[in-house]
């Protein structure tokens, strides 16, 4: 049996802070190895995000050796905005592109030329060699009409390109399990990634939530209401509940785990070291 993909999320720094002020992190994170690394889109979008996400991409790949992931959203982007983006990603060898919706936001008007992300993976086939990989939410894109309905776009997008899955958070393991013999069923046959959220903060869980609208399990909010008095102790807990739900997926045969770092290498560090084993990585 193949061990499960092992893989990090990371994000550039805003628009106003150099990109030295991440770099450090980086270089931790890509020293523990991990199959790749996603870097979300620049804050503040347009093309500009585009060159941010590609300059820190090239970086994994050039400096510290790990192969990058490239987020790239459509909704608020005309084609030949995205076109630019993708000949700024090929012109620096980053072939590995995450295929997103993006979130609606006031800040950035809808564009006319994307609706959803089977049409920006129709857009990158036409463009040139990429390998498209695409989200999906255990239980349910917000927005969907039905979960129905979102397993069908989720298999638009396979069927149009994406050869790899990456899942929104999730904090109950079953609620990823029922979802996975959902995609078995209608014939989505590609590597899914659970996406493991380490929650070492209320202030991130409340705006995580309210962004994907992720369900807490009894276990985990007890968690929280237990030790979020203490920076120290909600820290230790929730890396703890990520190590449990990632012990729990590997022994039912995860396709593998996509951390989200939040730009933090002691967690993350943390986190690989207490499953390195189970994901057969030593």
């Amino acid at each position: 049996m193949e061990k499960p993909i092992y893989s990090f999320e990371v994000f550039p720094p805003k628009p106003t802070s150099p990109v030295e002020s991440v770099a450090g992190a980086f270089e931790e994170l890509a020293a523990l190895k991990p199959d790749f690394i996603s870097v979300t889109y620049g804050a503040g979008g347009g093309v500009n995000g585009g060159r941010l996400t590609c300059e820190l991409a090239a970086r994994l790949k050039n400096e510290y050796g790990v192969k990058p992931v490239a987020h790239l959203p459509c909704i608020s982007y005309t084609k030949e905005e995205i076109a630019a983006v993708l000949e700024e990603f090929k012109a620096h060898g980053i072939t590995d592109i995450l295929a997103l919706r993006g979130d609606k936001s006031p800040e950035r008007p809808e564009k006319d030329d994307f609706r959803y992300a089977s049409d920006l993976i129709d857009f990158i086939r036409s463009r040139g060699d990429f390998h498209i990989l695409g989200a999906c939410y255990p239980e349910t894109h917000p927005e969907a009409r039905s979960s129905t309905d979102d397993l069908r776009h989720l298999k638009e997008k396979v069927d149009k390109g994406a050869s790899h899955l990456i899942s929104q958070l999730f904090f109950d393991n079953e609620t990823f399990y029922q979802f996975r013999e959902k995609c078995e069923l209608i014939g989505i046959d590609v590597p899914i990634e659970a996406g493991i959220m380490p929650v070492v903060n209320a202030a991130q869980i409340n705006r995580m939530v309210s962004l994907c609208g992720a369900s807490l399990p009894r276990k985990f909010t007890a968690m929280m209401q237990r030790f979020s008095h203490s920076p120290e102790a909600m820290r230790d807990a929730g890396i703890a509940y990520a190590v449990d739900q990632i012990v729990d997926l590997a022994a039912n045969g995860v396709d593998g785990i996509h951390l989200y770092t939040m730009n933090n290498p002691y967690v993350a560090k943390r986190i690989t070291e207490a499953v390195s084993g189970v994901l057969g990585r030593k």
